[in-house]
């Protein structure tokens, strides 16, 4: 094998922004057409109904209240 063949080959695979984006892009369609069907919305309503958000709003920490401390003048 010669030189220049290695080198074209490794061109080829070589991973770029441009394949990720494509790939994050095909990825991201794929799950929007699969949530979109009757199976996707039962996964999403499941999914939605285990993950719980915090409704508590912000909390003053005793890390956050040493920081707003710190930058006093």
């Amino acid at each position: 094998m010669s030189t220049k063949s290695k080198t074209a080959t490794f061109e080829e695979n070589k991973p770029s922004r441009r394949k990720f984006f494509i790939g994050a892009s095909a990825a991201v369609g794929a799950v929007a057409v699969a949530s979109q069907t009757t199976i996707g919305k039962a996964v999403m309503q499941e999914i939605g109904s285990k993950v719980k958000g915090k409704d508590d709003g912000y909390q003053l920490s005793a890390h956050v209240r040493k920081y707003y401390e710190t930058t006093l003048l």
